[in-house]
């Protein structure tokens, strides 16, 4: 943003999220102060422009919070939404290199560019840039791309970096040989994890209730939710986990071979994410 004058000494701006000022004048060398001036600490402009930067922090996490659950539940988005959203350095920021697939699921890329008609332009496996014109693309979670090998390592030669866990988030996939009637994983009971298993849980964007910490995944027209339990005597007492199960919100429990692959893919990061441990066909969460 640009420079606003206070006084008749300094011009405060925002830098990186934080208000800065510079001196003006003949003598003035133009570069921000190291330290905001001890007489501009209380100006009303100066905690205007602070709660500017807190709304826009905010702002920040929320785009990232709904772009990243458009990915978990691989949902489609109006291309039109994404057309309105794109000029904003936020959503950008969130949406930009992440993998879209348009109407018809084939040829992924990498999302480069939103035009003001909602055309998609994204680089391909090829490294070409093309041009797409879907009525909606999907952000699809790792565990719906079938080229994810190839995508990574296309990633990794391009030094793109998502700021949404994609191509590189945890995956776990369903083992072959379930049995009909289990409804739980057992594979993590007994684990013992250091203190304070909730806030941990929260830090990893999971919610806690009661004695269980839970993930909710939108697939295949209905909400599913995953549940771990867990034995804590206190907040900062060790907590030893329990089973993984996993059911229809507001409906019945599944069967472990009812769920469906991104709800089972993120129970298992969960559990993995709570126990720090590796299983299955994932990776550390």
């Amino acid at each position: 943003m640009g420079w606003l004058p206070v006084g008749d000494s300094y011009e405060i701006s925002l830098l990186d999220g934080k208000v800065v000022a510079r001196s003006i004048g003949p003598r003035a060398a133009g570069r921000p102060l190291k330290t905001l001036p001890k007489v501009l600490r209380d100006n009303a402009e100066v905690d205007r422009l602070r709660q500017l930067a807190q709304w826009l922090d905010r702002h920040a996490a929320e785009c990232l919070a709904r772009v990243d659950a458009w990915v978990v539940s691989s949902l489609p988005v109006p291309t039109g939404l994404l057309a309105r959203v794109w000029p904003d350095p936020a959503w950008r920021d969130a949406l930009r290199d992440l993998v879209v697939l348009g109407d018809d699921g084939a040829e992924p890329g990498f999302l480069r560019d939103v035009t003001d008609t909602g055309d998609l332009r994204v680089v391909n496996l090829d490294g070409e840039t093309v041009r797409l014109s879907p009525a909606s693309a999907t952000l699809p979670h790792p565990v719906r791309l079938p080229d994810l090998a190839d995508l990574r390592e296309f990633a990794d030669e391009l030094d793109i970096v998502q700021r949404i866990e994609q191509l590189h988030r945890g995956a776990w996939g369903k083992p072959a040989n379930l049995k009909d009637r289990d409804t739980t994983v057992t594979d993590f009971c007994g684990t013992t994890v250091p203190s304070r298993l909730a806030a941990r849980a929260v830090t990893f964007g999971f919610r806690v209730a009661g004695s269980q910490v839970t993930c909710r995944v939108w697939e295949a027209g209905r909400t599913v939710e995953a549940a771990m339990r867990f034995d804590e005597e206190y907040w900062d007492s060790e907590a030893t986990l329990g089973a993984l199960s996993w059911s229809v919100v507001d409906g019945p429990t599944l069967r472990l071979a009812e769920i469906g692959p991104v709800a089972w893919s993120e129970g298992m990061r969960m559990a993995t994410a709570l126990s720090g441990a590796v299983t299955g066909t994932g990776e550390k969460a």
